[in-house]
């Protein structure tokens, strides 16, 4: 296992240097580059002269991605231009109330989407097939931020049980008083990412429930249960864990609208933030973190195969 851990991240490691280098170019993307940003539009030439040679941006391109790189690798992603605090420090303070919001709203889509994808595959056909298949379609269906609103003005401004804008409060300090102010809007993701988890899963079991080995065990006198629990879903599930990482990938970059909406302090929030102050510092920052976390959560979702079906070789 740990040799295959290793391989694994071998393999990812050209991924994650011709992404940085991506992320690092979008700085002379911009129009004037990085020194118009950094000097502003009136500056003079010899403002523009002194601050190249003070941030080093006379040297070459290649010279620079590779100090920015060797930088990054040891946790200096450098300081945001709006405050000047160091970037990872800004990260490490909104990156907990995303994993949080993701890890609810995950678990909220899965609470969803798997008893209704059950119902579905095991009643193809009926109309509570049709029933439980067009909520996969209605939740698909509905802008997130919408649903977001329409809960705020339900929770919040009819029964006045939730706050109506989310704050962070840490799940191990106070349990009770985190649900409250994360259960909107993961409740909003949930909801969406309930009708992906449900019409995924209820196409594998179907598929599955239509096997050869499937037959050969009704024809044995296996209890349906017994059939569906122990074979049909074990099957099932090694596909759908794919998806599940996914959307919690998703989750941690992706939830930028949602954040919005309920004032969220997440990462997010934050990217927004740096863009609308063209602070291209934290943006390459934050960008980098989001894509090393999505590369981890696809090599654990990797590593999870092999107790899910071991005939798979790592070797």
């Amino acid at each position: 296992m740990i040799a295959f851990v290793l391989r694994r991240l071998a393999q990812l490691l050209p991924v994650l240097l011709g992404a940085s280098a991506l992320i690092f170019a979008m700085m002379y993307a911009v129009p004037g580059g990085p020194v118009g940003v950094l000097v502003g539009e009136n500056a003079t030439a010899e403002q523009i002269e002194a601050v190249t040679k003070q941030f080093g941006l006379d040297r070459p391109i290649i010279v620079q991605y590779g100090d920015w790189l060797l930088r990054a690798l040891g946790g200096d992603l450098g300081l945001s231009l709006h405050s000047r605090e160091p970037v990872l420090k800004l990260i490490t303070e909104r990156l907990p109330a995303t994993l949080q919001l993701a890890a609810l709203a995950t678990v909220i889509g899965l609470a969803l989407g798997i008893p209704i994808a059950l119902g579905s595959a095991l009643a193809q056909g009926s109309w509570l097939d049709r029933a439980l298949s067009g909520w996969s379609a209605l939740a698909l269906g509905v802008p997130t931020f919408w649903v977001g609103i329409l809960l705020i003005l339900l929770f919040a401004v009819e029964l006045r049980l939730l706050p109506a804008a989310s704050g962070y409060v840490p799940f191990w300090s106070d349990p009770v008083q985190a649900v409250r102010n994360t259960i909107l809007p993961a409740l909003t993701l949930g909801l969406y990412v309930s009708g992906i988890f449900a019409r995924f899963l209820r196409g594998s079991l179907i598929g599955e429930l239509n096997s050869d080995y499937v037959r050969t065990a009704r024809s044995k006198g296996l209890k349906e249960r017994t059939i569906v629990v122990r074979h049909v879903m074990r099957n099932a599930l090694l596909p759908f864990i794919t998806i599940v990482g996914i959307a919690l990938a998703g989750f941690i970059g992706g939830t930028v609208v949602t954040e919005s909406v309920f004032t969220y302090p997440g990462l997010g929030r934050l990217v927004i933030q740096a863009i609308s102050t063209r602070d291209y510092p934290l943006i390459q920052g934050a960008i980098l973190v989001i894509l090393l976390i999505y590369v981890l959560i696809n090599l654990a979702v990797d590593v999870l195969y092999v107790y899910i079906d071991p005939r798979i070789d790592f070797q």
